[in-house]
């Protein structure tokens, strides 16, 4: 079975399972995948339908499962899924005027991959986008892109090296017109201008504001609009920063699922950094996470744990990742006073319980033992109102010590 194939079965295991709109936007992505205008009209023939018949909800599934039936039968060229597009080594960026410094960074983006950029503010997110991105000289170190990067005039390569800020200028006129602008601008023009602006109008949602103004948007729908337009250019890395600032809950998961389908993309994979405040949610869709104290990078691996030797500028790790990784900490929201909660735990080696912005946390010297806790708060009859195992989130570099 090839990875089209599979990614074919997953979409139809979407529909079967009544997912439509996790289903449908996997359609489009096999569409897209395909790089044909005839399934790109197509798909927006069945978006039209569906916007005339939208009470229709069984003949649209089974117009979308008629569409993937048609794809199934297509042999599709995978480009590389895993190649690297930026080898960044040693490098530091320094501020003259203060005594402020970014690095030393040492990370290494492929495609395919998203990386979680983390941090208090001010400590340096939004400057190392900008340097990656080559808006920013750096002081020392290198960053080496891949092949196909390199041999680019800059111009040409910062096209392909996609900065999104979070505060984005202003258009004007139509969000439709202003995509197809964008379309133009790199070279998609005619026919395939039409049709591959509306199938990315159709992939980010936003069919039913096309003709919608600046204005008339709302924060979440401005930001679908950007990655819309960013996507027109085909970049090879997407540079994110606060991209979830001002999103209710519901928009900053569906656009974080959206990243993460789509840096997954069979045609055009992509690397993808994004900072963010919202830790937790970063962290379900981040292969690896970086972690800015004061411009000093921890990082986090696959599995969240803290790399060996980048913890000595941090202020809040205090300890090598062979005892680190020893360790259970746990975050809470429970009605007990600290000494309410001391007496509960008190057989467990309990080294530490903080109380943190009304919120406890608890730093517990052996592994796996949230259950232990939670059992222990239920015998005792503790309303809780939630427990999460931050032992391996970067959550925990934020806790400020009391």
């Amino acid at each position: 079975m090839t990875t089209f194939q599979s990614k074919i079965n997953q979409t139809r295991n979407h529909f079967k399972n009544s997912d439509i709109d996790l289903g449908f936007r996997n359609l489009v992505d096999c569409v897209l995948d395909t790089a044909d205008k005839t399934y790109y009209q197509k798909t927006i023939d069945l978006v039209s339908w569906k916007e005339q018949n939208p009470e229709d909800s069984d003949q649209f599934v089974q117009r979308s499962l008629s569409l993937l039936q048609e794809l199934e039968q297509l042999t599709i060229a995978v480009k590389n899924e895993h190649e690297a597009l930026a080898v960044i080594a040693d490098l530091t960026k320094k501020y003259r005027r203060s005594s402020f410094e970014i690095g030393p960074i040492n990370i290494s983006i492929h495609s395919g991959e998203i990386w979680g950029l983390v941090g208090e503010n001010g400590n340096g997110k939004t400057s190392l986008l900008r340097v990656i991105a080559k808006d920013l000289e750096f002081d020392k170190g290198t960053i080496l892109f891949s092949p196909d990067l390199e041999q680019l005039h800059l111009y040409n390569q910062r096209s392909h090296l996609a900065y999104i800020p979070q505060r984005t200028p202003k258009w004007h006129g139509s969000l439709k017109s202003n995509l197809k602008f964008t379309a133009s601008q790199y070279g998609i023009l005619g026919e395939e201008n039409e049709l591959l602006v509306l199938m990315y109008i159709i992939r980010f949602g936003l069919w039913s504001f096309r003709n919608y103004k600046w204005n008339e948007l709302s924060s979440g729908y401005k930001m679908r609009f950007e990655l819309a337009r960013t996507f027109l250019r085909k970049p090879k890395l997407l540079l994110l920063d606060e991209p979830l600032a001002n999103l209710d809950v519901l928009a900053q998961q569906l656009i974080l699922e959206d990243l993460k389908l789509m840096a997954a993309s069979l045609s055009n994979p992509l690397g993808i950094i994004l900072s963010s405040q919202q830790l937790f949610e970063v962290e379900k869709v981040a292969d690896k996470v970086i972690f800015l104290k004061k411009g000093s990078p921890v990082y986090i691996d696959h599995s969240k744990e803290v790399q060996e030797g980048a913890l000595d500028e941090a202020d809040h790790v205090s300890q090598k990742t062979s005892a680190a990784e020893q360790k259970t900490i746990l975050e809470m929201d429970i009605q007990l006073s600290k000494e309410e909660l001391s007496a509960i735990i008190q057989s467990l080696p309990v080294d530490q319980i903080q109380f943190n912005g009304g919120i406890f946390i608890v730093h517990i010297s052996k592994q796996a033992c949230m259950n232990e806790v939670l059992q222990k708060l239920i015998d005792s009859k503790v309303r809780i109102t939630y427990i999460r195992d931050i032992s391996k989130s970067s959550r925990r570099f934020f806790i400020q010590n009391t």
